[in-house]
């Protein structure tokens, strides 16, 4: 009991001073007059003491008496560790908080229970600090403890209120199945502690358990997990910094809090593969995505349909897949379709599957074959074109083209750009055109040579020069674009330097996730992103070890961690500021980022 006696003389030296200043304030009702009370609750008697032994296992109770009235604002909140099926029972009775379990306790166990987030004063809503408190079941408390933080894999910002789990069973699946030998929350900031458990090996996991039941659900649940095993060597004890509850708006204290290990949640890629949803869009269109990436489909049939009337196309992760037919005789309102694809079969393997089902179109989805002549719209009898250029990217970007639906006619030499310069003279430019890798609706046409500042680029689709699946032929269009001339727009010029693998390079306003600007490289070169207004700004950049160009996530059962991710620093900062109208010039080298 000694060992805890600091922290209890502790306290009481802290706050029973402020109790006699603070004795005008009624702690059941608010004040006539004075000044707002911002002092949150705090603890003044445990029983038992901290640090009991011999606890029994059957109809344990522990009551926690707070200087004032307080209410249990988040129940949850209240965690025990190791957890049980059912999570501990807490209700105020008076100023006590009392805490009871519905399950028995194991014997010779130490066992840890903390508020974080749980408690507030019934007057001014002020949050209790939170508190881990220490018995055990058995003759002695368990000695060591484990620290660390969680993030977020892309973001790699903390995450608050994620499960750190602490296996002995060095199973893999064991986070699947099994409850865990001890857990904890992290605070705000990502940091946690799990204090008072036993000198041996441990596998470590960190789940966003949404279901509290301290086991990964892989399928809506974020995971995150160190490598190798664990053995934890610091001693756990009330009066080191790490076991202190502090204000998550201390930085300076929050931060220097050891942690020991450094770890990041992700999405685990569904491993069992099978189709999950299908939907008819229109007519002519509908998709399929399935549970896993890489779907494998052998066959796809229409009845009704040849072969070389369907056409498919399948996304990067190729988890979601769109067809049409391209066909113009009247649709049936259901369609039969019959896919043969490698589905995850009861024995976990892959197997050739054969699925039928039926697609009906709803009404709002009809087109204007169904439509009364007063409801058809331009869209229903034209091949519609969305023409879009970006002053700021267009550069890298270029011109995009995208249609509704599949195109079966095309003439892209019909396509005009023309640039008209400062003096109003007037030139066609030649241009190429592109069709993105990834939407086969979609195309790039960039000018041959540099655009010019100071000149007007129009780009100009004239009638009938595509027709689509619909047998609808485009309507005359344009759209027209300039670069930016603002005088007080900025440019970065990264020298990117020591790249000796391939990564993505972007550009990131302040704490915003939008990407303004990105690059794939695999070798020294000066990105250049122009056009800035004067703000915060961040560097990302993520490694791309398989070259797929995405930043694809881990699996906890084949040991691989998704792809690193790190936000260039300047003085130990994330985020700089880039002046008005300047041209910067920021050397990174990639071999000090990510040291193998």
């Amino acid at each position: 009991m000694r060992r805890f006696l600091p922290l209890i003389l502790a306290v009481a030296a802290t706050f029973l001073p402020l109790m006699f200043m603070h004795s005008c304030a009624n702690t059941t009702e608010a004040p006539s007059g004075g000044d707002k009370d911002t002092i949150p609750p705090y603890i003044i008697d445990i029983k038992p003491l901290p640090g009991a032994t011999q606890v029994p296992v059957k109809d344990a109770k522990f009551e926690f008496t707070f200087n004032e009235y307080v209410t249990l604002k988040t129940a949850t909140n209240v965690f025990l560790s190791p957890p049980q099926q059912k999570p501990p029972k807490a209700r105020m009775k008076g100023k006590d908080l009392v805490v009871t379990f519905e399950e028995e306790l194991k014997p010779n166990t130490t066992y840890t229970l903390s508020f974080t987030d749980a408690i507030a004063d019934a007057n001014e809503g002020n949050m209790f600090a939170g508190y881990t408190y220490v018995f055990s079941t058995g003759s002695q408390i368990d000695s060591m403890m484990l620290t660390g933080t969680i993030l977020d894999c892309n973001t790699l910002t903390p995450i608050k209120g994620a499960t750190v789990l602490l296996h002995k069973s060095q199973r893999d699946s064991a986070v699947y199945d099994t409850k865990p030998y001890a857990a904890a929350k992290t605070d705000d900031w990502g940091f946690f502690v799990l204090p008072f458990i036993q000198d041996t090996l441990y596998r470590i996991y960190a789940i966003k358990d949404a279901n509290n039941n301290n086991i990964l659900e892989p399928d809506s649940e974020l995971v995150g997990f160190i490598d190798s095993l664990v053995r934890p060597v610091q001693v756990a004890h009330d009066t080191v910094k790490e076991m202190l509850k502090y204000d998550m708006l201390d930085t300076l204290r929050c931060l220097a809090r050891n942690s020991e290990y450094e770890f990041v949640l992700f999405k685990e890629v569904p491993s069992k593969q099978m189709i999950m949803n299908k939907e008819r869009l229109s007519e002519r269109a509908a998709y399929i995505t399935f549970a896993a990436q890489d779907a494998i489909v052998d066959k796809i049939e229409v009845q009704g349909y040849r072969d070389n009337q369907i056409i498919t196309q399948f996304n990067l992760e190729r988890d979601s897949l769109e067809l049409w037919l391209n066909s113009r005789r009247p649709f049936p309102d259901t369609m039969k379709f019959s896919i043969d694809y490698y589905k995850t079969d009861s024995l976990g393997s892959l197997s050739l599957t054969n699925e039928k089902f039926n697609l009906s179109l709803a009404n709002n989805k009809r087109t204007f074959s169904k439509k009364s002549r007063r409801d058809i719209k331009q869209n229903d009898t034209s091949c519609v074109i969305t023409l879009t250029a970006d002053p700021k990217t267009v550069e890298q970007n270029g011109f995009i083209a995208e249609f509704n639906y599949p195109i079966i006619y095309e003439n892209f030499d019909k396509i005009k750009l023309i640039s008209v310069n400062p003096r109003q003279v007037e030139e066609e430019v030649k241009t190429t055109v592109e069709r993105d890798s990834l939407n086969l609706r979609k195309y790039i046409i960039r000018p041959v040579s540099p655009m010019q500042m100071g000149y007007e680029y129009t780009l100009k689709i004239p009638h009938r020069g595509f027709r689509d699946i619909n047998g609808h032929y485009n309507d005359s269009l344009k759209v027209q674009c300039s670069l930016p001339t603002d005088d007080k727009l900025s440019t970065l010029n990264a020298e990117i330097v020591g790249v000796d693998r391939k990564i993505i390079v972007d550009l990131l306003p302040g704490e915003k996730t939008d990407v303004l600007r990105s690059y794939v490289i695999d070798k020294d070169q000066t990105l250049k992103f122009p056009y800035l207004s004067a703000g915060k700004y961040r560097i990302r950049i993520t490694e791309d070890k398989n070259r797929n160009s995405l930043v694809d996530t881990g699996s906890l059962l084949q040991h691989k961690q998704p792809e690193r991710v790190k936000f260039y620093e300047i003085n130990g900062e994330r985020i700089f500021e880039i002046p008005t109208g300047s041209e910067l010039v920021q050397t990174i080298d990639i071999s000090t980022i990510f040291i193998d």
